[in-house]
């Protein structure tokens, strides 16, 4: 019998996952795991506390002129994150609205 859960399972490494820094504007996705530089391996904890857990649905609705930061939202919240913060988040495109 299927899971009634059908979110992708965001551990899986046979799932193609891109980082959020190259996610196209207001394309869905779902969250994989989170990487930290491992210069700043605090970044992992401190993303996690706002939020960027596997299976989390997440968008990224702006640029800034330049391209840096992103403006990114996650459930309820919107959080601008520098390119080098987004690119530890590692997500899977989702199909739907705004999807390429």
């Amino acid at each position: 019998m299927p899971s009634p859960d059908s979110r992708p399972r965001p551990d899986s490494d046979a799932l193609p996952r891109c980082p959020l820094d190259s996610l196209a504007l207001r394309a869905p996705a779902v969250v994989q795991r989170v990487v930290a530089p491992p210069a700043l391996p605090d970044w992992a904890d401190w993303l996690a506390e706002i939020g960027f857990l596997p299976g989390e649905a997440v968008q990224v609705i702006a640029h800034a002129p330049g391209g840096d930061p992103l403006v990114v939202r996650i459930g309820d919240s919107t959080f601008a994150l520098r390119k080098a913060e987004a690119a530890c988040i590692h997500v899977l495109p989702q199909a739907g609205e705004g999807a390429p």
